[in-house]
């Protein structure tokens, strides 16, 4: 995690806008590593690095950092105002723009967004009715852990997913509000969905500002079917 979010833990009870910077480096981890364990790029284009306690591997190819860092931009931004729903990593095969899997990260707000960020962050929140307190602050310790369960499951993917044979490339789309204000370099796409498709559900993690409940589709083989 970030100093920042790391000393906004600290305090006490996050706020909406640390919670955003937390889900939005997990994203960032979370989808290098699967472009890692699903072969999308060459071994040689990742460099290991430690994060969340584990080795995670990150791309060195610069045209993939720099697009992951504007899309990252944006969500962060809208995590911090509870504007984005759902965030989607789409592979793709590059030779007939089939999507082969479908890596879903369902995004729910569990803290009032119109709270305000510093009483947030100092003071436990009481129950509407019977005035009893909120759950306590989680720890930085166990939200780690949720998050190391995630990033177990990615990497234990290639056990249960099918082997990738083909050239891929892949697709990153963003579920925000119609409000929301999106860059101008920003187009509308198809959802990508897959056709008699299978769905495994993985771990999800929360803070005290976000839920992320995360799954992923893959095409059944059709010799199965």
């Amino acid at each position: 995690m970030s100093s920042q979010a790391q000393q906004q833990l600290t305090k006490g009870r996050i706020t909406l806008r640390g919670s955003a910077q937390i889900v939005t480096e997990f994203f960032k981890y979370g989808i290098n590593s699967i472009l890692f364990q699903r072969g999308i790029y060459p071994v040689d284009d990742f460099v290991m690095t430690k994060k969340y306690g584990l080795d995670i591997w990150v791309t060195n190819d610069l045209s993939v950092e720099k697009y992951l860092k504007k899309i990252m931009e944006s969500v962060e931004e809208w995590l911090a105002v509870g504007k984005i729903n759902k965030l989607v990593l789409a592979v793709n095969s590059r030779e007939t723009r089939e999507t082969l899997e479908r890596w879903q990260f369902d995004i729910q707000i569990v803290q009032d967004r119109g709270a305000d960020d510093d009483e947030a962050a100092s003071q436990p929140k009481t129950t509407g009715g019977g005035g009893k307190p909120a759950a306590p602050a989680k720890s930085e310790k166990a939200l780690r852990m949720e998050i190391q369960a995630i990033f177990r499951q990615i990497a234990a993917s290639v056990s249960f997913l099918p082997i990738i044979e083909e050239k891929c490339t892949f697709n990153i789309l963003v579920y925000a509000d119609s409000d929301a204000e999106v860059p101008t370099t920003w187009t509308d796409s198809d959802p990508l969905h897959i056709k008699n498709a299978e769905q495994v559900r993985l771990r999800s993690f929360s803070t005290d500002a976000h839920r992320v409940e995360a799954m992923v589709a893959y095409r059944r083989d059709p010799d199965l079917c």
